[in-house]
């Protein structure tokens, strides 16, 4: 376990302790104004709040190492931030107000691009878009996506091991990393910027600090993975009865679509009709209403032939029944619009009332059985509820939202948030599944974990905190 040594409370940060941390990385930046310091301290979705005596952006590795040489020695807690677009509270500081915020958004070079080797060096601020601009001015692809890819950061992308629409065929972001730049507690910097795809020497290290959400230690770089770019892409957005014939419309699109299914998304006819309610110049693709929908993108090495290809896949899913009507986008500006469906669905959500959210995952063979079970589950505890479940099918992740009654009260509905998640969570515990796909542990989830953790896994977790912050100064309370 860490270090039982209380951290500094608010009274103990002194005015001679801020000057020192600020020196490090000079005043202009480091923030004490409550008015400077705001966006640092509340996430989009506005569910956490926090106090810091100081917020830092340092420039260099360097400096990133002084901090927490300070910090270990003075027993200061550390609270690493990308670009705060976190859902489960790990990049906020605590209401108690003695944890220094330590920003990364200075860390915005693209220090080099290999084409040849397919890879990338970035410093943790750059942003994911940033990321894949860079890719593609070298002729190359970085599959990464997230709908918040403007502001997130690489270095919060690795701490949380963000998933997104790509898993499906690239994996989760500790697939698309192949070295790192760590800075320890107590300021030792493990320069682990390995371009290998091969190397057996020993423990992976490299995987302990992705998805630690700040735990262990600071990246401040990594070596992401490149690749070729899809010479043609086919988009179809397709109507289905249900998750069990999009599980079988899959199995068709893998054998018999093109090229490689690089995004398989289920959307539920509710979703529609919330974006479609409330989501700028959004458009049904299909003119009859399903039960659900799937947003299919094929992608290939291949010039031509994917949109053929496409089209007689679904032509052997409707007759097979997997499919009921489709529509394959005839450009990149219809592609955008199916896209954008998609992406509104959280955000139209808001406007419906008060919405319960959870980021599961099961094994995709038993997601369908999941969606029955949970759907029945939730509509019998809270009457009249709308049980809004879409994302990832093809990887077994789903978003199992619940928006509240039709004219019902938000705060009377929000507060059975608590009993709804065990609710959803036991369930996903039967079918032995993840009560966080990809969104991370941070404060949210934190009680949860023991409750679903193997003891002995929790234990080796804790093992390995104690070794690498043996003083508990990294990112306290969050995850462990």
């Amino acid at each position: 376990m860490p270090s039982s040594t209380p951290s500094p409370t608010p009274s103990e940060f002194s005015a001679d302790l801020s000057a020192r941390f600020a020196a490090l990385v000079g005043e202009r930046y480091a923030i004490a104004d409550a008015g400077g310091q705001g966006p640092y301290l509340r996430e989009w979705r506005d569910r956490y709040h926090g106090k810091t005596p100081l917020v830092l952006l340092p420039g260099s590795v360097e400096e990133v190492a002084a901090i927490l040489r300070l910090a270990d020695e003075t027993r200061t807690p550390i609270v690493p931030q990308g670009g705060n677009t976190g859902l489960v509270g790990g990049q906020i500081p605590h209401a108690t107000g003695h944890e220094i915020v330590v920003s990364l958004k200075r860390l915005d070079k693209v220090r080099a691009v290999d084409p040849e080797g397919n890879t990338l060096d970035v410093e943790a601020g750059v942003t994911l878009q940033r990321a894949q601009e860079a890719a593609e001015a070298a002729g190359r692809f970085f599959p990464l996506t997230l709908p918040s890819e403007g502001s997130c950061t690489v270095g919060g992308n690795i701490a949380t091991n963000a998933g997104g629409t790509g898993v499906i065929a690239y994996g989760n972001t500790r697939d698309l990393v192949l070295g790192l730049e760590v800075v320890l507690p107590g300021g030792r910097i493990w320069h682990g910027m390995r371009h290998l795809r091969k190397d057996n020497t020993g423990y992976d290290l490299r995987n302990l600090f992705i998805g630690s959400e700040g735990t262990l230690g600071i990246v401040t770089a990594a070596v992401l993975k490149l690749f070729p770019k899809p010479r043609s892409v086919g988009t179809a957005f397709i109507g289905v009865d249900s998750p069990a014939a999009a599980l079988s419309l899959l199995q068709v699109a893998r054998e018999n679509g093109g090229g490689t299914v690089t995004a398989f998304e289920l959307l539920p006819r509710r979703g529609v009709d919330f974006v479609l309610a409330h989501g700028a110049d959004a458009r049904d693709p299909l003119a009859e209403k399903y039960p659900w929908y799937i947003l299919l993108e094929v992608s290939s090495s291949a010039e031509l032939g994917v949109g053929e290809a496409l089209e007689a896949m679904l032509m052997q899913a409707y007759e097979k029944g997997y499919a009921r009507d489709a529509v394959i986008a005839a450009s990149l500006d219809q592609a955008a619009d199916f896209w954008r469906l998609r992406e509104l669905l959280s955000e139209s959500q808001r406007f419906e009332g008060g919405s319960i959210k959870h980021d599961v995952s099961v094994p995709v063979r038993l997601v369908p059985a999941f969606l029955d079970k949970a759907i029945a589950a939730v509509e019998a505890f809270i009457p009249g509820s709308r049980p809004l479940p879409f994302g990832h099918l093809g990887d077994g992740n789903i978003h199992f939202n619940v928006s509240q009654p039709v004219g019902g009260d938000k705060k009377a509905f929000l507060d059975q948030w608590e009993q709804t998640n065990a609710l959803v969570h036991g369930i996903v515990a039967e079918f032995h599944g993840s009560i966080s796909a990809e969104h991370g542990i941070g404060q949210a989830k934190r009680a949860l974990l023991p409750g679903v953790k193997d003891p002995v896994e929790l234990a080796m977790m804790r093992s390995i905190k104690a070794t690498l912050d043996p003083n508990g100064i990294m990112n306290p309370g969050k995850v462990l």
